[in-house]
């Protein structure tokens, strides 16, 4: 009896949306053997450079049939650490880009991530983005880079990855909402990170600015917090007390109440690759409105989106739905699973078919 391909996952950031997809994927494909390696999701800079080191001994017997890692993953150098997996079919997997990734006040830029990722491109058989918006912003990363060399770069290289990439969605998952609670259209969800990246200022900003003009309206404050309280949380807790419904990080069970009991959903992102907390509210039936930047424009209607950054804009049309006529909810079903599914069972038949071809030539 033959034994099912051996795919081994590579995942040097066990992050969220990382850790989702990932689950996603073994689960929704379990005739195939799956080896997973993960890294817990802290110490970026050291995961990005250091997972090579960390997976030396792991990998040293590693023989799958096909190779799927992250963009976290340094598989050029794992490659040439370990010959065995040279010859391996490999799918390298961005769910962000260090090109387009936002700097924190307390990092200091630096080129190495941006190499791990190109070298990781160049050493892989096939490349995937999980948006659009992904791709071309590393590929516009690459031309900049480059550019700024003083010799010796090889031409079309942006053609020789674009010709090589692919658009591979994360897939979002349904939630049954009829029935589950009455949706409060006065509700306004936050279900982000309170990190820098995502711009939680901007949103407390424009929530302090409608409540100002007397706007009613009512907060669910989702989301992961750091330890350390966030200006722009503390700002609401002490000026909007009375009008938070909730603010927590939530169990699974009560994030998707809240998702069905909501009726306006923001983002004031400064970085969103594919953004799977607003696909899911949207699909929901919460009605998003987005930065028009990033990925959002391949996403949701002009109707849904604001200049970005512009906290007095965004005021202003939350303040005009929360009072008057709104825009329908948009349809993001081409995220849901059974249609994203399709795409990866491709990819993965793909890899494995070119490890066919490459043992029928040893043959």
């Amino acid at each position: 009896m033959r034994s099912a391909p051996r795919i081994l996952l590579l995942s040097a950031y066990r992050a969220d949306s990382h850790a989702a997809w990932a689950d996603w994927l073994t689960r929704q494909f379990p005739a195939f053997d799956w080896g997973r390696l993960e890294l817990p999701g802290r110490h970026f800079r050291w995961r990005i450079r250091g997972n090579p080191l960390s997976w030396l001994e792991t990998l040293r017997d590693a023989r799958p049939d096909a190779i799927i890692a992250t963009s976290m993953v340094d598989l050029a150098t794992l490659r040439g650490l370990h010959p065995a997996l040279a010859q391996t079919p490999a799918l390298y997997y961005f769910h962000e880009n260090q090109f387009a990734y936002p700097t924190s006040p307390r990092q200091t830029r630096s080129v190495d991530p941006q190499m791990v990722q190109l070298y990781g491109a160049l050493a892989a058989d096939r490349i995937a983005f999980n948006s659009c918006y992904n791709r071309d912003s590393f590929l516009d990363g690459v031309d900049a880079l480059l550019a700024r060399m003083p010799d010796q770069v090889p031409p079309g290289l942006r053609t020789t990855l674009g010709g090589n990439s692919e658009i591979l969605p994360v897939p979002i998952k349904a939630i049954a909402t009829r029935g589950r609670v009455e949706r409060d259209p006065n509700l306004i969800l936050w279900n982000h990170r309170w990190e820098y990246d995502k711009a939680p200022e901007d949103f407390a900003e424009a929530t302090l600015q409608l409540a100002g003009e007397g706007v009613d309206f009512r907060l669910a404050l989702l989301g992961p917090r750091p330890a350390r309280v966030p200006d722009a949380l503390a700002r609401l807790r002490t000026h909007l007390a009375d009008r938070i419904a909730v603010d927590a990080r939530c169990s699974r069970e009560e994030y998707e109440y809240w998702l069905c009991r909501a009726g306006i959903v923001v983002s004031t992102a400064r970085h969103e690759f594919q953004g799977l907390s607003l696909l899911e509210a949207t699909r929901a039936g919460v009605l998003p409105l987005v930065p028009d930047a990033l990925v959002y424009p391949e996403q949701y209607p002009d109707s849904c989106r604001y200049p970005c950054g512009d906290t007095g804009a965004l005021a202003a049309r939350l303040g005009a739905w929360l009072t008057g006529q709104r825009p329908p909810v948009p349809d993001v079903g081409y995220w849901d699973t059974q249609q994203v599914e399709p795409q990866w069972r491709r990819q993965i038949e793909g890899l494995l078919e070119t490890r066919r071809g490459v043992d029928r030539g040893r043959g």
